[in-house]
């Protein structure tokens, strides 16, 4: 008999970031994130959790309307029903509940992570992988000055060797060139280096910035506000490489960049996808489309991480030129997991365990409710 969901908890925790990698970017400082941690039970025992990244100004949720609809909402209509398939599921909630693609993405990963528990496999099997056993990964430096300096030797101190630079702040392009040239200087000529606007540019100021640092770095992310696919095109022609990021959340988003010629690259999250079954389909429809495919984060804790790390290894084109933003074992002060994520800064490692292979301490998982 297929186990059934039996029941859906909830814990909200808040981090802060640690000081030194604390990230400022267009759209302000990330310097703590409340999350929304999910843990599914099911008729057969199996346990799975997940992570909503509850951060208004990026995705519009946040812990209180995460936790109003995970248990007001989304419970009812999963309470009782077989936990296989998952995909079945993911509909249901779909159907109970628009938008709010990161606390789905929260309950999905905890489904998934429950039904390949009760398989005895890894969830990158349960999900059609592994295609590789570790992801490489990039950090985020912002700041200027001695500031940008701390972040640098922080990420390095973590073990991070590839780096992308926050730019399209309110202080102009030029101040931007200056971040980037100084983040180069810092990291030699040999390092991998990107540069991420988070659509904080207009357009002329992108056209310069592509301009005056072709050869400086490898490539922008979300140059132009998410709606200004003509514009990202047009950025293109200039020949370094445009990743997709604030631009893509779910499948019509990744279909209208497709159709636009928008995007060398497409930054797709778990959160944003909806799930981590959800988002290896929808890198599966990018590399259809000759789209290089790469795990972006929103700052996501060990759960969180962990799930990037499983559907990363499930996707069988996963870029090798550009690293993912898989962080969540090195920005925050406190680990919510009872071991560690495998990540040593340059590559975060798959847990052969089943499920994620890693769960929340014990001292959390008794305050779940």
């Amino acid at each position: 008999m297929i186990a059934q969901v039996a029941a859906v908890h909830t814990l909200a925790v808040s981090l802060p970031a640690r000081p030194d990698l604390v990230v400022h970017g267009a759209k302000g400082p990330h310097d703590r994130s409340d999350f929304l941690l999910v843990r599914i039970t099911t008729t057969d025992g199996a346990e799975g959790f997940g992570e909503v990244s509850a951060t208004p100004l990026w995705s519009g949720e946040d812990a209180v309307s995460a936790r109003h609809f995970v248990s007001r909402v989304l419970a009812p209509v999963l309470l009782g029903r077989p936990l296989a398939p998952v995909g079945a599921l993911e509909s249901a909630m779909d159907l109970a509940l628009a938008g709010n693609p990161f606390t789905k993405a929260g309950v999905s990963t905890a489904l998934w992570d429950a039904h390949a528990r009760t398989l005895g496999v890894p969830l990158t099997v349960a999900l059609g992988g592994p295609y590789r056993e570790e992801v490489p990964i990039k950090l985020s430096l912002s700041g200027d000055g001695d500031r940008l300096e701390r972040a640098y030797a922080a990420a390095v101190a973590a073990g991070f060797g590839a780096f992308k630079v926050k730019v399209g702040l309110p202080d102009g392009v030029a101040a931007d060139l200056g971040r980037v040239r100084h983040a180069r200087s810092l990291a030699g000529p040999a390092a991998f280096l990107g540069m991420d606007a988070n659509g904080g540019w207009a357009r002329p100021a992108a056209r310069e910035a592509v301009r005056e640092l072709d050869g400086t770095v490898s490539f922008v992310e979300q140059p132009l506000a998410p709606g200004d696919l003509d514009g990202m095109r047009e950025l293109r022609s200039a020949g370094l490489p445009v990743v997709a990021d604030e631009s893509v959340f779910g499948v019509a988003d990744l279909v209208r960049v497709i159709r636009a010629e928008a995007a060398d690259v497409v930054s797709l999250y778990v959160g944003k996808a909806g799930g981590p079954g959800r988002v290896v389909e929808m890198a599966a429809l990018a590399q259809a489309f000759g789209l290089d495919v790469l795990l972006g984060s929103n700052g996501e804790l060990g759960l969180g991480a962990a799930a990037q790390v499983h559907a990363a290894c499930a996707i069988p084109g996963l870029s090798e030129v550009l690293p993912s933003d898989i962080i969540g074992a090195h920005y925050y002060l406190e680990d919510v997991l009872e071991k560690p994520l495998d990540s040593n800064g340059v590559r975060a490692r798959l847990d052969a365990g089943p499920g994620l292979g890693v769960r929340p301490r014990d001292d959390l998982r008794r305050r779940f409710r």
